[in-house]
């Protein structure tokens, strides 16, 4: 029996496929929204499919509801600037998984978690 013998569902469900895929994006990101830190809820094109965007996982980042549809199909960077939830690492972190390089991306999207939690410890402890 050879691999390709086998039968798998994802062979007769593309969208089998297409959730896993979307679950792992939400996944590498401990299921927050990349911009905001805020639970991810969506997908957000950083090119958005209007403007050519493809479906890839260095075009599509998870993101909050909110910060989805604020972003609509503006430039991902222009339109982040401008956001009260704007942290320079968290830009650095987009710039990072636009260009493949997804464990950059991680480190720096953790590294400013670990800073709000310090800070959230620090607010309770006075």
């Amino acid at each position: 029996m050879h691999a390709r013998d086998a039968i798998f569902l994802e062979d007769f469900c593309p969208k089998v496929r297409i959730r896993e895929w979307r679950q792992s994006l939400h996944d590498y990101t401990d299921q927050s929204c990349i911009y905001c830190g805020s639970k991810s809820e969506s997908i957000d094109h950083i090119q958005p499919r209007s403007r050519g965007g493809l479906s890839t996982t260095t075009n599509c980042i998870p993101a909050c509801l909110s910060c989805n549809i604020q972003k609509n199909d503006m430039d991902v960077f222009h339109w982040y600037r401008r956001q009260k939830s704007y942290d320079p690492r968290r830009a650095m972190a987009i710039r990072a998984w636009v260009s493949g390089n997804l464990t950059l991306a991680l480190r720096l999207i953790r590294w400013v978690k670990n800073d709000m939690t310090k800070d959230q410890t620090k607010r309770i402890a006075r």
